[in-house]
């Protein structure tokens, strides 16, 4: 590898696409905040209880031009999901981040729209994300389930998110992407952004190639890109080797037109610093021209975010 991956790097300004800041000593989130801890993918996510702000994260990403941020929805105390907007509005205005966020609705509440209203009206709001129901394995999974998104009652809600011209950040493993495509197609009208890379959390040769399968399908439906973050597995290093292949899998299967890089920090950081996170990155698409690095990196970002 030569070192021009390097020089480009630094000459291209990055949009972060997912990243979360909260303060733990203000706010509640439950999962942070509840003295038992929830079942979490990474493991031990101790290292999380603790606030992450705007300084925390510029000091984590000192090593690149970040010029932009849209923060997700951190699973604030649900009871008042716009809360945790309006803070962010006051971050924004204190630190100058993020720049844009996704906010939380859940689309299966009987008060669905009126939340999307209020989240509406605040002018930090792009996009709303309420992770699907989900099993834990390919092996259980089947269509139809309550909470999930062939569930009429959450497909109600979430045909509201087209009039507030909202987008749809989809967080939910692989092997339920065939409802997902089936979701873009019935609302063409409101984009989905399936957040990390899709979760190919196994890496086996049959979990890969089911993972290729789920993604190649979602691809068909143009009203979908994809994130490329979340690709860091308990207890092991952050390489190219281990990433790479599914980075340059995920470009190929979607195009560079519908692909964004986040960092999903601080979450990530249980497994990178963020200077392995970007570098990786950097390397795997080492070999394409600098216009593509700006698509990945930054333009597509300012596009679905309306940044």
């Amino acid at each position: 590898m030569t070192a021009d991956w390097r020089a480009i790097l630094a000459a291209t300004p990055i949009v972060d696409a997912h990243q979360h800041f909260w303060d733990l000593s203000r706010n509640s989130y439950p999962w942070l905040c509840d003295p038992e801890p929830i079942p979490f993918r990474y493991g031990d996510y101790s290292a999380l209880r603790r606030n992450y702000l705007p300084p925390d994260y510029r000091r984590d990403t000192a090593c690149c031009r970040i010029v932009a941020t849209v923060h997700m929805e951190a699973e604030w105390d649900r009871a008042d999901p716009v809360a945790e907007t309006r803070w962010l509005e006051a971050v924004a205005a204190e630190h100058g981040l993020p720049s844009a966020c996704v906010a939380h609705a859940a689309l299966d509440r009987e008060d669905v729209a009126e939340v999307l209203a209020a989240q509406a009206a605040r002018p930090l709001a792009r996009g709303i994300r309420h992770k699907p129901a989900a099993v834990s394995s390919p092996g259980e999974a089947k269509r139809g389930a309550p909470g999930s998104m062939d569930d009429p009652r959450w497909r109600a809600g979430y045909a509201l998110l087209e009039r507030h011209g909202f987008s749809f950040d989809l967080q939910t493993p692989w092997w339920h992407l065939d409802a997902a495509a089936e979701l873009a197609r019935d609302f063409p009208a409101t984009p989905i952004i399936l957040n990390h890379t899709g979760l190919p959390a196994d890496r086996s040769d049959e979990g890969l190639a089911g993972w290729r399968r789920a993604m190649g399908r979602l691809a068909e439906e143009p009203n979908v890109c994809v994130k490329i973050s979340g690709l860091g597995q308990p207890g092991k290093a952050w390489t190219l080797e281990s990433n790479g292949p599914i980075i340059r899998d995920t470009i190929a299967i979607f195009g560079v037109e519908r692909c964004l890089f986040a960092s999903n920090f601080p979450v990530d950081g249980l497994t990178a610093r963020f200077e392995d996170v970007v570098s990786v990155f950097a390397q795997a698409i080492a070999d394409r021209p600098p216009e593509d690095w700006r698509r990945l990196l930054h333009d597509n970002a300012v596009r679905v975010y309306r940044l």
